[in-house]
């Protein structure tokens, strides 16, 4: 495995692992604290950082593939996105910080930029063969 995809594996790994033990702290802690709609809020967050963190498994496997710089492109687009959509929505349940919410769409944006490298990236790779 070359350092590259190294580097999306544990970072998949570590960002599933973090929204396995956010989700199940939402469930168990925050389910009596958090009022209905922060609670949505909160586990949006955690589903999105799960999904997010599948597709690191994705990119890993691109770059071994591919060694395709955008596939790189894709891993660290959508670390950045768990960053700010996940990120500042469990700010804002949590923390009750609502202007942080105006972060949430970039992280949108980076994780739809991540996904368009990925089919991009993809495209490309059944294109050479």
């Amino acid at each position: 495995m070359s350092a590259r995809s190294f580097r999306f594996v544990v970072l998949g790994g570590l960002f599933a692992a973090a929204s396995v033990a956010a989700g199940a702290f939402g469930a168990h802690a925050l389910k009596s604290i958090l009022d209905p709609s922060m609670l949505a809020v909160y586990e949006t967050a955690a589903r999105y950082q799960l999904y997010h963190a599948l597709g690191l498994f994705v990119v890993a496997w691109l770059v071994r593939e591919t060694d395709d710089s955008l596939a790189v492109k894709a891993g660290w687009l959508f670390c950045i996105g768990i960053l700010l959509f996940s990120g500042s929505l469990y700010i804002v349940a949590l923390a009750g910080i609502k202007w942080m919410g105006a972060l949430t769409p970039l992280g949108g944006i980076s994780f739809i930029s991540g996904w368009a490298c990925v089919a991009w990236t993809a495209w490309r790779a059944g294109r050479v063969q």
